[in-house]
């Protein structure tokens, strides 16, 4: 079972050390001891824990869609010529890049600072994990 110590859950989450440790502090987060007496957060409990958090940021279009997977963020980047832009949004610590029409980005009012939810709906998702040592 996966183990993650405060470092890195605050990488995953795009939030800072001392916001992990209060959430820790206040019970809102189990933490455990490592083999070396550091504080680790079990997987599944950071799993459960991020499936909870994630329903704190709200959708600002309150539009309801079969599409699963919706990452609010703002936008921070857009390109576009006569046709086609390139939009970028940080949805956390991710960045989502999407081509669109440049029509659709005038009719969105699309610029650097404009709240957007990124939307993702595919038939092709690749999940990857990180090696393993041993080659699992």
């Amino acid at each position: 079972m996966p183990r993650y110590r405060i470092s890195e859950v605050a990488g995953l989450l795009g939030v800072s050390d001392d916001t992990v440790r209060r959430w820790v502090d206040s019970g809102t987060l189990p933490v455990e001891r490592d083999a070396s007496n550091r504080k680790v957060i079990d997987g599944v409990a950071l799993a459960a824990f991020t499936r909870e958090i994630a329903h704190t940021v709200p959708d600002p279009s309150g539009v309801q869609r079969s599409a699963r997977n919706r990452l609010v963020g703002l936008v921070t980047s857009v390109l576009a010529d006569k046709v086609m832009a390139q939009v970028e949004v940080q949805c956390g610590p991710h960045r989502v890049v999407s081509l669109m029409s440049t029509e659709a980005v005038r009719e969105l009012g699309l610029e650097p600072g404009v709240l957007a939810v990124a939307v993702i709906k595919s038939t092709n998702v690749v999940v990857e994990t990180p090696g393993r040592p041993g080659g699992a």
